[in-house]
């Protein structure tokens, strides 16, 4: 704050000291959010009640999110503060669970009306602005959030004005004559770096999910480390929207990059929307003026029916554990309060509600140190179900996609232990058996034989122009192929059985064409995705008589997808894969009037023979 401003608002500049005389016992106190925090006036605040331990007594700290030091949790305090947290951090966790501090459950869309209905009086606000501008505005920078509210309900207004906090366009600005006193100091803005991912989980992980969003698409990325971590992996998607609460770095790398540029935006289009940022000094700098952001308040941007308006929204969030019927928590582990609600449900919800929209979930598998699944039976004890069964479409791990939408709780068990980590699979079956939730015969394949070979997905375009996404058999592909099998007209069925198979257990399914050894057999799936829902149409098989380096190989598709170069591919690859396996030729039992099969293994180009032999041709293809 220059000199001449200071000149210019004397009558609002006052020491710390003198300012903080007009608190009164059992004032509620709010502390700005997050990377906002007046950390000067924080400080100063806890100093001065050191001094005057008697100055007031029984206030209350209000707080959603605290990055900094939270002197005012310690217990020599306790008989002049009192925390109440709108969302747990790191700092303040210990003290809620002790009971030496609340936390207060509540959607943040929800907060600012009990601030101005004085449900929540507020009655002294610590914030954090920039220096004034030429007509006395101020911006609240990097935390508008509920802060604005808050401002409006108090009754003492003091503000620390820095120098290093950015101007941000939209509803962040607000004029001196709003504030009681200026408290001029400038210090850097805290920082939020999120821990990081493993390299090669986070490149799963953002893997996945970037097979989720399609260009055009507008994106909100939640707390925490794996949603930030993903979003290296969307740097070839094309114009993306930001509608979010939160804007991090991984959000500005992608509109440095051009990827995101709001310009297919429902509502405010061409502008990346936000209500708070936590970040790097970088990217404060790259928000100060920037006229393609606004930052909106939180009772705007996590409203769902405002979510709801930008069609294709995809929401991104993370989740502490997910059980086996879908239920998640974001909030607790257990019985401990961990974070918070947050924006998360809103946002999910809005999502669900928009055109077009997707809601995804992407979490690593495990705890850091690898000893705990995040994916479990059912949800602890005591646990806040962040999200209801009915609220979540994706799951991601690094361990692939669950989509669990119209699922009934066996598909959905057994969608989520696929993507579980494949040493807590089998206790996860074990679990779900006990449980009644799939199968009691459900079998597994522990180890090498039965972990899915990611590497052989591919997507292949065929000789008519049709794209075909063509991957292993996978444990939890059970109603797909159900569903394929049934499909299959009668001559369809006799060509691939030599017979007409009119049903199709559980069991046969189980063990014929779901539960394979991957290092004895192979099932490739051709498959395309309508609105999330896989459909099967055309499948690729080996069994290999390992005596002779050979395998009887099959091929089948579905009667409405033949005749469009499905097979070909489906064949072409099975063999490229046969061969790396070290297999050195194919045989098959084809009837005579199967010219299809005939004509595709011609169009191989590898040379084969076939022999007459009881009614069928026996073939067999050199690899």
């Amino acid at each position: 704050m220059s000199d001449k401003m200071k000149e210019q608002y004397s009558h609002k500049i006052s020491a710390t000291e003198e300012i903080f005389k007009k608190i009164h016992a059992g004032d509620r106190i709010f502390i700005a959010t997050g990377c906002g925090e007046p950390q000067y006036l924080v400080h100063k605040l806890v100093d001065y009640v050191e001094s005057n331990p008697k100055a007031f007594f029984d206030t209350e700290i209000l707080h959603v999110w605290t990055l900094g030091v939270a002197p005012y949790t310690d217990e020599k305090f306790r008989q002049n503060f009192r925390h109440n947290s709108f969302f747990i951090s790191h700092n303040t966790r210990d003290a809620v669970n002790e009971g030496r501090a609340d936390y207060t459950p509540v959607f943040l869309t929800d907060v600012p009306n009990l601030f101005r209905r004085r449900q929540v009086s507020i009655d002294v606000a610590l914030i954090q602005t920039s220096p004034p501008d030429e007509r006395g505005y101020v911006s609240l920078g990097v935390s508008l959030d509920i802060i604005k509210a808050a401002i409006e309900s108090a009754s003492l207004v003091i503000a620390q004005v820095n120098r290093y906090m950015p101007r941000v366009h939209g509803e962040t600005f607000i004029h001196v004559n709003d504030i009681d006193y200026l408290v001029p100091f400038d210090e850097p803005l805290l920082e939020y770096r999120p821990l990081t991912v493993p390299e090669h989980i986070a490149s799963k992980i953002g893997g996945y999910v970037a097979r989720i969003i399609e260009d055009g698409d507008t994106i909100q990325v939640g707390y925490g480390s794996v949603p930030n971590a993903v979003l290296a992996s969307l740097t070839e998607k094309k114009h993306l929207g930001v509608h979010t609460d939160l804007l991090g770095d991984g959000l500005v790398e992608l509109m440095k990059r051009g990827v995101v540029d709001n310009s297919r935006k429902t509502i405010n289009r061409g502008k990346t929307v936000a209500s708070y940022c936590m970040a790097s000094r970088e990217t404060y700098e790259y928000i100060n003026d920037h006229p393609g952001i606004e930052f909106k308040e939180i009772d705007y941007t996590n409203n769902p029916l405002v979510i709801a308006q930008n069609h294709n929204m995809v929401a991104i969030n993370s989740a502490l554990e997910v059980d086996l019927t879908g239920q998640a928590t974001a909030e607790s582990i257990g019985k401990t309060f961990y974070s918070g609600i947050g924006g998360h449900t809103s946002f999910i919800r809005g999502a669900a509600l928009s055109p077009g929209g997707k809601t995804i979930l992407a979490l690593q598998s495990t705890t850091r140190d690898g000893e705990t699944s995040r994916i479990v039976p059912f949800l602890r004890e005591g646990a806040g179900v962040t999200l209801t069964r009915g609220d979540v479409q994706y799951v991601v791990t690094e361990y692939g996609i669950a989509y669990l939408h119209g699922k009934n709780i066996r598909e959905r068990a057994m969608s989520l232990i696929a993507i579980a980590h494949p040493k807590f699979r089998p206790w996860l079956i074990e679990e779900a058996k006990k449980l009644s939730l799939i199968y009691k015969d459900q079998a597994f394949m522990p180890g090498e034989k039965g972990e899915y070979p990611e590497h052989l997905e591919t997507y292949r375009t065929t000789g008519h122009g049709l794209s075909i996404f063509i991957r292993p058999v996978k444990i939890s592909d059970e109603p797909l192929i159900k569903d394929f099998f049934y499909s299959l007209s009668d001559k369809s069925l006799y060509r691939r059985f030599l017979t007409i198979r009119r049903y199709m257990p559980h069991e046969e399914l189980q063990k014929h064409f779901v539960v394979i050894d991957y290092t004895r057999e192979m099932i490739l799936l051709a498959v395309k995705t309508y609105l999330g829902h896989e459909v099967i149409t055309g499948m690729a098989q080996y069994c290999i008589d390992e005596s002779a380096l050979s395998a009887e190989a099959s091929i089948v598709v579905r009667d409405d997808f033949q005749c469009k170069g499905i097979g070909l591919e489906l064949l072409s690859y099975l063999t490229s894969v046969a061969k790396k396996q070290g297999l050195q030729t194919f045989t098959a039992d084809v009837m005579p009037e199967n010219q299809a099969v005939l004509r595709l293994i011609e169009k191989l180009g590898l040379e084969w023979e076939r022999k007459w032999n009881d009614g069928t041709f026996f073939v067999k293809l050199k690899l």
